[in-house]
């Protein structure tokens, strides 16, 4: 489960994150984090790495796969982490908001990777509705996945959540700006 998601997450990264991004976030540094992390590596020339973690212990050990990837690692607030990330990788069990959409700049891709069950939330539906949203199931998005307190919420509508097999094939643009936040919703 672990190298599926973060092969998911991986892939969004390659046809959704800015060329030119620098700065991974990461928010979470559980088991999957590790995986995460090495995957999105592969896809991008990242320079450092910023991490949050609800339980901050847990932090070290995210910092020592990143130094095994020869990246340099800082713990960060979730504010500063938002304003850095070029590419956010969220990978946690939570059912509130982890971050917030003022706290995103710009141009910035998140790969949404924690949230596979009803009520589970790792941003605020704000964000959601800020960014060009694409998924890998959008059924499972809907009903389990991140964008499913948006929907409810009335922010988008299912039509708005692209498959993110529409942009490998070629049938979506994918990313239009480099101002566009664009969020993947791995369910």
């Amino acid at each position: 489960t672990a190298i599926r998601t973060a092969a998911s997450s991986a892939v969004s990264i390659a046809h959704l994150a800015r060329p030119d991004s620098k700065v991974l976030g990461m928010v979470g540094a559980g088991h999957q984090a590790g995986f995460q992390l090495r995957a999105a590596v592969e896809q991008r020339s990242f320079e450092r790495v910023v991490a949050w973690n609800f339980h901050p212990d847990m932090l070290p050990g995210l910092e020592a796969v990143a130094k095994d990837v020869g990246l340099p690692f800082e713990a960060v607030e979730r504010d500063k982490l938002g304003a850095e990330a070029d590419v956010i990788i969220t990978i946690s069990s939570a059912f509130e908001p982890q971050m917030m959409r003022d706290w995103v700049k710009p141009g910035t891709h998140l790969a949404c990777m924690g949230t596979d069950t009803k009520g589970k939330q790792e941003v605020d539906a704000e964000l959601v509705a800020a960014a060009t949203v694409f998924t890998d199931e959008v059924a499972q998005s809907v009903s389990i996945g991140e964008t499913q307190h948006a929907i409810n919420a009335g922010l988008i509508k299912e039509s708005d959540i692209t498959p993110i097999g529409a942009v490998i094939n070629g049938t979506h643009q994918g990313r239009q700006s480099d101002d566009e936040i664009t969020l993947f919703d791995g369910t």
